[in-house]
């Protein structure tokens, strides 16, 4: 039997290669005896919690002492304690549905944006992704091609996307020049509340339905095609196959897809902020925005209230995510 690395080649490197590996694998050996079998695995990823800890877990603590304090200051020690009082303001409403009769309207306009903002964009970026996937993974000329250009705006800055289209929908822009030289009146596509507020969902919709075409398109390819092929000598109609079998099938990976894409749509804010401004007014002042605004972008700074903002909007993002998760165990249960 011929072993490995007899060449001469294959042996000079076996003869380097074995002490520096004994040198390396003596650590290995220390920490497995000074911390036992068991523990070796929390010694290896004891750097990632460390860095996880500074990252996440402090900031998180931090924000949250931050919300029951008040002033201007920054060194939490130097902030006096407000109690719930910042919550008690951001809360603080005659009607709910009425963001003028509020003591935050702002807070409450952009609640209401975000909420708005994204059950279209949610519903616009599932079903064209489910569309495109579907599409996508059918056998067509230039498929590799075509994934590769929906999933080209994922790649791009979320500032150059937003001053793209703002280039595009300007007064004097490339849409407006066209629609002027087919003889109609141009549109202020940034200055009308509702232009403005659709047109940003078109651009989210637009630079992240990509990624969640992949992860549907990935989802389409992990069904087994003997089930298609049964259906099809069963002679079931596209729409029943669609519905019967692909939904289903499918289901898990929606409910990723609209986890993701409800948190993601809640966390908008830099292609929104650089498209509109959060403007005309405030139609596209959304949550993200009020919050840096009101800890970081305006006069005083209320870290306090930004902070309960945040915390609150973190509460609705849980709960929310438990629904879907509720909704879909029942719809499986069911």
């Amino acid at each position: 039997m011929q072993m490995p690395f007899r060449g001469s080649w294959g042996g000079f490197m076996l003869s380097v290669l074995t002490p520096l590996m004994k040198i390396v694998e003596i650590p290995f050996v220390l920490v497995q005896k000074f911390f036992g079998v068991r523990r070796v695995a929390w010694v290896f990823l004891a750097p990632n919690l460390i860095l996880f800890a500074l990252f996440a877990f402090i900031p998180i603590y931090l924000n949250f002492a931050y919300s029951f304090t008040s002033g201007g200051n920054i060194l939490l020690e130097d902030r006096p304690d407000a109690g719930w009082e910042n919550f008690r303001t951001l809360t603080a409403c005659d009607n709910y549905l009425d963001p003028n009769s509020c003591e935050r309207d702002v807070f409450w306009r952009a609640l209401f944006n975000t909420v708005w903002f994204v059950t279209l964009q949610v519903a616009f970026m599932v079903g064209f992704s489910l569309v495109t996937a579907i599409i996508l993974n059918r056998e067509i000329r230039a498929r590799g091609f075509f994934r590769s250009v929906f999933f080209f705006p994922v790649m791009l800055s979320p500032v150059v996307i937003a001053l793209t289209w703002k280039w595009i929908l300007q007064r004097h822009g490339i849409l407006n020049a066209s629609l002027d030289a087919m003889g109609y009146e141009p549109v202020w596509w940034l200055v009308d509340r509702q232009w403005a507020f659709a047109w940003s969902v078109f651009l989210t919709v637009w630079a992240h339905m990509g990624f969640y075409t992949l992860i549907l398109l990935a989802g389409l390819q992990a069904i087994p095609r003997d089930v298609y092929d049964a259906a099809l000598m069963d002679r079931a109609s596209p729409w029943r196959t669609f519905r019967h079998i692909t939904l289903p099938l499918l289901s898990p990976t929606m409910l990723v897809v609209l986890v993701l894409a409800g948190i993601k749509g809640v966390q908008t804010f830099d292609e929104v902020y650089a498209f509109t401004g959060g403007g005309p007014g405030s139609a596209t002042t959304l949550i993200i925005q009020y919050i840096y605004e009101t800890g970081f972008g305006g006069a005083p700074r209320l870290f306090g209230l930004a902070a309960a903002a945040s915390i609150l909007i973190a509460g609705l993002l849980v709960i929310l995510t438990g629904l879907q998760f509720w909704a879909n165990r029942r719809n499986v249960d069911g």
